[in-house]
Parts: structure tokens; sequence; C-alpha cells
């Protein structure tokens, strides 16, 4: 199993911790991941990142792809790809209505349409067999719609290109996992429990089938993040944790459009999922955050003192070694919590 550390995006200022990178790479750690929201954006963390390293691979999680387009994408990661040695991994995901509709301004649409044609017309581009055509339900090329010229015409991507750049995206809903498993090289759930994996990996299967080729799990990274919070006082750590779960459950979309929270109610918490969202959208999330059961952070973080923590990574050596989590993004800045995982799991 592979290690990443998940570095998050900035706040006010942004803050890339060179040093911890540096050692994590030192220390055998296969990747490090940049993100996006409404601040900074991911490529120039993962070109500065990648400039300052070797060894280390440096993805995205996640490039929002309605903020560019497929080509842009395509030229973005074919110059990071060269310029790195081939070290870039393209991570995508559709963000959700209120960014892409409130701060970039284009329409939500239809995002595993969108994530498969975006990927379709990606490969395509890094692969250079020729001109790029394409006609989807969102994306045409050339374009002919509504304003345009009429002057498009397909183009072949002047910089070589290495059609096995991987391209990963962020995924939980059952459509959105079929499309993974069906156009990409991996997967990174928000989280998941190492013990339950048909609710992720049924519907990746399915994409695997409908992909042909004997494309199976072994070509296929599931990749989640896992939170973490090292501490002997457990109830601290679950503490930390838990306004984390909520604003994900409770805060992130709306009332029947949150796919966090149908993700948590297929994990089997149905009923107290709709209790975080109601008391998180009603502006109590002190009371939403009371909510989230330590059961569940158990079953998807890493808790407590570091002897329970390493009784809990057997379920995730398990799970890896029957090819259901090929690698691990860790959510941690702590020098020697990332040496402690690794001397258990590298």
């Amino acid at each position: 199993m592979k290690l990443g550390i998940l570095l998050g995006y900035s706040g006010k200022q942004i803050n890339i911790p060179l040093d911890l990178i540096q050692r994590a790479e030192a220390m055998g750690y296969d990747s490090v991941w940049t993100a996006e929201a409404y601040g900074n954006d991911a490529v120039t963390a993962a070109a500065w990142v990648l400039a300052q390293t070797s060894k280390i691979r440096v993805g995205t999680a996640i490039m929002q792809m309605p903020a560019r387009t497929p080509a842009m994408c395509a030229m973005t990661a074919m110059s990071l790809d060269q310029l790195s040695g081939g070290r870039f991994i393209v991570g995508l995901g559709a963000s959700g209505p209120q960014v892409v509709e409130g701060w970039h301004g284009v329409p939500y649409g239809k995002p595993v349409t969108r994530t498969r044609e975006y990927i379709q017309i990606m490969r395509k581009i890094m692969a250079r067999e020729g001109p790029v055509e394409f006609d989807g339900d969102m994306y045409q090329l050339p374009n002919t719609g509504p304003g345009t010229t009429g002057l498009g015409k397909p183009l072949k991507s002047i910089l070589e290109g290495n059609p096995d750049i991987p391209i990963y995206t962020a995924s939980i809903t059952p459509a959105g996992l079929r499309c993974a498993g069906e156009v990409a090289d991996g997967v990174f759930p928000v989280w998941m429990d190492p013990d339950k994996f048909s609710i992720l990996g049924d519907h990746i299967q399915k994409g695997l089938d409908t992909a042909g080729g004997g494309k199976s799990l072994a070509d296929f990274d599931i990749a989640p993040f896992v939170s973490v919070a090292v501490n002997d006082d457990l109830k601290a750590a679950y503490d930390s944790l838990r306004p984390w779960l909520a604003l994900y459950i409770g805060g992130m979309g709306a009332k029947g459009k949150n796919f966090y929270n149908d993700y948590a109610t297929r994990a089997g918490y149905g009923e107290v999922a709709e209790r975080i969202q109601d008391l998180y959208l009603s502006g109590k999330k002190a009371e939403a955050e009371a909510l989230v059961p330590d059961q569940l952070l158990d079953e998807v973080a890493l808790v407590g003192p570091r002897e329970r923590i390493v009784e809990r990574l057997s379920s995730w050596k398990a799970a890896a070694s029957r090819g259901e989590v090929g690698t691990m993004l860790l959510g941690v800045h702590d020098p020697d919590v990332l040496e402690f995982f690794a001397k258990e799991l590298l």
C-alpha cells in the first residue's frame, strides 16, 4: 500500500509546508495532493511542489472541471508531466453547484456526463494520434454552437503528450463511482470504511466491467482520504474530528442535494445524518457536531493513542491485501505522525 499526504487548500495566505513534504519524500511517501475551492488554485501549488522535490508525485485533489476546459486541463497535465519527469497526477472533481454556479458562473449541468466526456477528451489530446474531434452532450470539438464563428477546426497538440498520465476522480455517488471505474485510473473517496468496501466497490466494479479490455482493480487505485487524530485523550481525538464530518454530512450542499449525507446513509447512518443536517442548516453547528457518532469516526478515520491506531490499521492492511485500497491519503501535517505511519505501512 502506498501513502500520500493531503495539503488541502489555503486560507487567506498560501502556506505550502515544503519541509514537511521533503521529509515525507525522504520517508518513501508516494504522493502529495493540492486542492482548490474558491481561493488558491490547485495547479500553481502543484507546480511549486514539483519544482522543489525530485521523487514524490504530486496530484490535484481536486482540479474543478467546470473551472477549465478539458483541453486546458490536458495542456496543464502534459506540461507538468514533462517538467517533472512524469510525477504529475491529474485529480478531477465536479465540485458542487454552489461553487460552480456561484463562483465560476457556469451551469453545474450533469457532473457524471461531464466527467466521462472530460476524461475522454483529455485522453484523445494526450494520445496525440490526430486532430481531436468530439461530439458529446456537454463538450463539442470543434464547437459550432450559438455564438461561434464557424471557423473552429480540429487541432492536434503541439506538445508531445504522454497517454499514461494518471487521471483520478473524486467520487462517492454510485454513478460517479461507476464512471471512475470506467474511464479513470483511480478514485479518491472523501472517506471510506475499509470493512465496508461494497459501498464503493460494487459500483466501481460495474464501471470496470463497462470499460472492458480486462480492466480490473489491479489496474485501478482506490485512494481514500483518511483523517487522523493522534491523541492519548480519546475523547479529545474524537472531538477534533467531529467538525469535519459534521460539515460534510450537514453543510456540504442543500437539503436533498448533499452527496456526503447520502453517502453516510449508505454506510448505515441515515437517521443521524438527517438530524446532523437539519441542525447544521439551521445554524446549530455545535449541536450537529456533537451528534457525529464515535463509531462512524472510528470506521472512516484513525483516532486515539498510537497503539489504538495500530490496531485499527489491521483493517486497512487487510483491505490493501484484497486490492480494495491502493493508497491512503493522510490528513497529517505532523512530521512525527508521518514517520509513525511510514514505519507501520511502508
